[in-house]
């Protein structure tokens, strides 16, 4: 199913809310490899309340905690690629 950009960026912030796990797909700007993480939202395993040094949002990024990892990380939402939620699979058009 295809879906644009600022869709997936809506369902990303749904399922970080809602806590549920959900898959991505996005370009990493450090490398510029492909990046697949299973991740999720609502997480609190060391959130330790100082916050971050910068607005991750200022910089186009979506924090969200990767299961594989188990640490917290982010999303580029400049480069997504492909979101799957529920077992349905949406692909991010260019358009």
């Amino acid at each position: 199913m295809q879906i644009t950009l600022s869709e997936a960026i809506e369902k990303i912030e749904e399922a970080k809310e809602s806590g549920r796990v959900f898959g991505v797909t996005f370009v990493k700007r450090t490398t510029g490899l492909e990046r697949d993480m299973n991740c999720r939202g609502g997480v609190k395993k060391g959130v330790t309340g100082q916050g971050m040094k910068y607005d991750p949002a200022s910089r186009n990024l979506v924090t969200v905690f990767d299961m594989h990892k188990g640490e917290f990380r982010h999303i580029n939402c400049d480069t997504i690629t492909r979101v799957t939620m529920n077992g349905v699979t949406f692909t991010v058009s260019n358009g």
